[in-house]
């Protein structure tokens, strides 16, 4: 794999391809399928749903060039062990973590609505690591599989862009990784929390990484969109 250079804001940003690795954050059937958890809270899912084609194309683009693909998904054990009771006693006793809900219990490991969608489905071989919060590297093996593999840059997908996203983006950029944010690959329920966050991460330089999108990637690597 050779080196590329992405259209970016702040500015253009190069990237050793072999040393990059493509991270897909938490894109749950009970977050983007309508009947799950989302939409019982009142959310338009809808909103969601073009992040997934667009990381579809990235995903496979990258899985042609051999790239390291890594999966999370947030979700607790059965027992809630690792669940802190301040995020267990938030929300409607109906819809908390744990509860009975449209795909099985809330945020729940092996549960229905923890699977990630089809489209995005892991392969054999691609790491997919469960986090209880929102941040990718919390209480997961995502920084041990990066080091070992000689990982230095991310390029991020997935949902919500407020939430895991940037919280994640904000991990991996205090570990010294480089981020790049596709855009078009990342959604919230709410456009405003979507717009402001990519601005937030690319801001006085690019505080936090590089905001570009699918398009981007894909002509940079010389692959049709």
């Amino acid at each position: 794999m050779a080196e590329t250079t992405l259209p970016a804001a702040p500015g253009p940003v190069g990237l050793d391809l072999a040393r990059t690795a493509l991270l897909i954050i938490d894109m749950q059937r009970d977050f983007l399928e309508p009947g799950g958890f989302g939409a019982a809270l009142g959310n338009d899912v809808a909103r969601l749903a073009p992040a997934v084609p667009a990381c579809r194309r990235v995903l496979e683009a990258a899985r042609h060039l051999g790239m390291l693909v890594i999966h999370t998904r947030e979700g607790h054990r059965a027992d809630l062990a690792d669940a802190p009771p301040a995020k267990l006693g938030r929300g409607a006793p109906a819809l908390r973590i744990g509860a009975e809900g449209p795909m099985g219990r809330i945020l729940v490991r092996g549960e229905p609505g923890h699977d990630i969608v089809p489209e995005l489905a892991p392969l054999p071989g691609e790491p997919v690591l469960d986090k209880p919060g929102k941040g990718a590297f919390y209480q997961t093996d995502l920084e041990l599989i990066l080091r070992n593999r000689g990982i230095e840059a991310l390029l991020v997908c997935g949902v919500t862009t407020e939430v895991c996203v940037h919280t994640s983006v904000r991990e991996a950029n205090d570990r010294g990784y480089r981020c790049v944010v596709l855009a078009d690959c990342c959604g919230s329920y709410f456009p405003e929390f979507h717009e402001i966050g990519l601005k937030m991460i690319a801001a006085q330089g690019g505080i936090f990484g590089w905001v570009s999108d699918s398009g981007g990637f894909l002509a940079a690597i010389g692959a049709e969109g």
